[in-house]
Parts: C-alpha cells; structure tokens; sequence
C-alpha cells in the first residue's frame, strides 16, 4: 500500500487523495456467522482484485442493520441490491440463519421501493414516445 502512496494507521490505509481509507479487519472473514465467504476476482487497469460479490457486500451491510439496527446499513444494502445482481433467495436463507426475517422483509420492502423509483427516474429520463 505504501507503493502507491498510502500510509498506515493501525488496521486502515490512508492516501491524501481519497476520500476513503482501505482497512483490513482481523480475520477470518465473515458476514454475520456465515464465515464460508468467497471471494470473486475483478480486473481493473490490468489489475487484478478480490472482492466481496455484490451479494456478500449486500449482507455484510444487512449484517449492521439486522445486529444494530443501522438503518444507514440498511439504506446502503438496498442500493447495492437496486444496482447489481443480487441473490436474493441466498440472502433470504441467511438472513434466516442470522434469525432477522422480520428485518429481511423490511429490507424487500424497500428494495421494492427503490426500484419502482429507479424505473420512474428512467421512464421520465426517455420522455413520451412518438410514433
């Protein structure tokens, strides 16, 4: 990290032209108690990434919300979900092992939302059709 110009402070990374620190947090990795998280390689710029899928990154942020009622966890785990291909039928099961159905409706609730207005935004954005 220090090669490209980051430096430390404890478990985070920070570079004087960003806006967000990088932290590695004590393993092993884990969301909620599922700690069988693998995850997926993205390239950009020729480099190579590991990440969390769309669908980890969803219930790592489900994960503050269903265990501390972090409603801005929530709000960002509905806006990974609007915007990405999400599994929701994974996340329904774990969300059962987490025992937070209750808040995993919710967490539909407003994903339903969330699209109907993104489908809005888009259908005003093309304007009427004309034949």
């Amino acid at each position: 990290m220090a090669a490209i110009g980051f430096y430390r402070e404890a478990n985070q990374f920070f570079h004087q032209a960003a806006r967000f620190y990088v932290e590695f947090p004590p393993g092993p990795l884990a969301i909620g108690s599922d700690y069988q998280i693998r995850p997926v390689e993205l390239s950009i710029r020729g480099m190579r990434l590991l990440c969390l899928s769309a669908t980890d990154s969803c219930r790592d942020r489900l994960t503050a919300y269903f265990h501390w009622n972090d409603r801005q966890s929530l709000g960002v785990a509905v806006r990974i979900a609007a915007r990405n291909d999400v599994n929701l039928e994974d996340i329904r099961r774990w969300s059962e092992q987490e025992r937070a159905l209750p808040r995993f409706e919710r967490f539909l609730e407003d994903l339903a939302k969330a699209r109907r207005r993104r489908k809005k935004r888009e259908s005003v954005r093309k304007g009427p059709r004309h034949s």
